[in-house]
Order: C-alpha cells, then sequence, then structure tokens
C-alpha cells in the first residue's frame, strides 16, 4: 500500500525514526483503520440515503391516496348532480340555469305522465294438449233431457264433493254406467235449459260409428289423463277466445292399436296405463 496517498511524507518519515523496526507494521495498521473508518462513513451514509429515500416514498404514496380520494369524491357528485339535473339542448337558455332539487323532482313527474306506459308483453302459453284438463268420471245415472229427445243427461263423478251434470248426444250404444274421459275446465252452459259442466270425449268416424273413450283398468274417478311429452297444469277455465280445444282436436287420434293419442304421444293414467277406444281403430277423438 503506497503511504503516500493516506499519510502526510513527514508523519511515515518520523514513525520510521522513531522505530525502525516496527514503524512500517505501525504505518500498514494506521492505514488500515483509516480504510475501515472511510467505509464506515460511506456505509452510515447509505443508511442515512435508504431511510431518506423511504420517508419520501410514504410520502407520495399517502399524497397519492389523497388524490385518489379526491377524485372518486369528484366523479360521485358529479354522477349525482346529473342524476338530478336532466339533460337539456346545449342551445336551450334553461341550460346555463342551475336546477334545484325541487325543480328537478317536478320535472320528473311532469315527464312521467307525459309518457306512454310501455305494455308489458307475456309470453302466451303453447297452444298443446296439456292446457286440457282430461280427467277419468264414473257415470252414476243417465236420463232423456226434459226438453230434448236427441239429448241425454249424465251424472258423472270426477273425484269432487259432488257429481257433474253432462249434458250430450243421445247414442243407443252408450253403456249406462261406465268409467269415461270428462274435459273439465270447459265453462259450464245450459243446453236447453239444463247446465252442462263437463263434455265426454269420444272416438268416432266422420257419418259413421262412435264410442267413449275409456280409460285403463283399475282408474278411479279424478283420476287426471296426462301425456308424456307435453307436461304441464291445465288452465282452470279455457277461453273461448283462444279457441284452444279447435286447434288441439284435430291432433287427437285413434292408431291402429286402439290406442288414443294426440301427436303420437298416448293419453294416459300414470301408473295405470293407456285410454284405448273399445273397439275402434284408426278414427277421430272429439267430444259432446
Amino acid at each position: 500500500m503506497d503511504s503516500d496517498k493516506m499519510f502526510h511524507p513527514s508523519l511515515a518519515a518520523a514513525l520510521m525514526k522513531l522505530n525502525p523496526e516496527d514503524g512500517e507494521k505501525m504505518m500498514e495498521y494506521f492505514q488500515t483503520q483509516a480504510l475501515l473508518t472511510r467505509e464506515k462513513a460511506l456505509l452510515q451514509a447509505s443508511v442515512r440515503e435508504q431511510k431518506k429515500l423511504l420517508v419520501e416514498n410514504g410520502k407520495l404514496k399517502k399524497d397519492i391516496e389523497q388524490l385518489r380520494r379526491e377524485l372518486n369524491d369528484k366523479q360521485r357528485r358529479r354522477g349525482a348532480k346529473a342524476l338530478l339535473s336532466p339533460s337539456k339542448p346545449a342551445n336551450s337558455p334553461a341550460a346555463a340555469a342551475p336546477q334545484t332539487a325541487g325543480e328537478a323532482t317536478r320535472r320528473r313527474r311532469r315527464d312521467k305522465k307525459a309518457a306512454p306506459e310501455a305494455p308489458l308483453l307475456e309470453a302466451a302459453p303453447a297452444v298443446d294438449v296439456s292446457r286440457l284438463d282430461l280427467r277419468v268420471g264414473r257415470v252414476l245415472a243417465v236420463r232423456r233431457h226434459p226438453l230434448a229427445a236427441d239429448l241425454t243427461v249424465r251424472d258423472v263423478d270426477t273425484g269432487e264433493k259432488a257429481p257433474r251434470t253432462v249434458v250430450s248426444k243421445c247414442r243407443p250404444d252408450d253403456p249406462t254406467s261406465s268409467l269415461a274421459v270428462l274435459l273439465c275446465n270447459v265453462k259450464a252452459c245450459k243446453v236447453k235449459g239444463v247446465a252442462s259442466q263437463a263434455r265426454l270425449l269420444r272416438c268416432f268416424r266422420p257419418d259413421g260409428p262412435a264410442e267413449l273413450l275409456a280409460p285403463p283398468a283399475g282408474s278411479a274417478p279424478g283420476d287426471r289423463v296426462t301425456f308424456l311429452n307435453y307436461p304441464g297444469e291445465p288452465e282452470p277455465e279455457l277461453q273461448a277466445k283462444q279457441r284452444v280445444w279447435e286447434h288441439v282436436q284435430p291432433d287427437l287420434r285413434v292408431d291402429a292399436r286402439g290406442v288414443a293419442n294426440y301427436k303420437g304421444c298416448g293419453f294416459q293414467v300414470k301408473g295405470k296405463g293407456l285410454c284405448r277406444a273399445p273397439t275402434l281403430t284408426n278414427c277421430s277423438v272429439g267430444c259432446t
């Protein structure tokens, strides 16, 4: 190590003169101490600088957070002002005049009264056999209509508190006591003075024989007749203007096996079987 760089030449000469043997060692010792002192000073300065930077960074973070809060507050106030003050054309004289909360409220009420209400659009229910309330009924009694020789009046048990009265055309081959399938959600109407509360389903050929549609063996009055491919609950009462029966009836058929179906899906009483025509095949299903 060059002593001239660390010590004054006169100091080095004096040490060598005082102690020729250990003078150089003493010089090296002093030089080492000097280097350590310098490094310690540099390290302390570096630590102070780091602390200073940490303090400045903390202050910058606080400033940034404060600015963010102020910006959010301004945006909220601007949004609230836009809601309270309806937009006006740029060339309108009132655009330059600020509106009070009361004026804005009155204006919204006027606009609400002036604007026509948009009609609510509801999806129309599908027109299919699921809208028919078809039930099993037991014919309890059959009698002639008092005012029409070609009509009969039946009392039919449909599993309700009281039997339903059904007025239909007289057929000489109709059984007087049997299970039948009834359309029960038609509107009750008077037929020559006698109220009819349901309709009987028949299998028929045009200008040919007809017979009552028969539920499966083991059916009980009140059992629902359903369709696997057309789930859903029937309407409480069919509306005449919707003409549901008129749309559905052309697709009610009896197939070659004598099974009644709607678009290929059988009339079924769940857990008991399918409804059939007693003797007819390949014919239509209607009501009377």
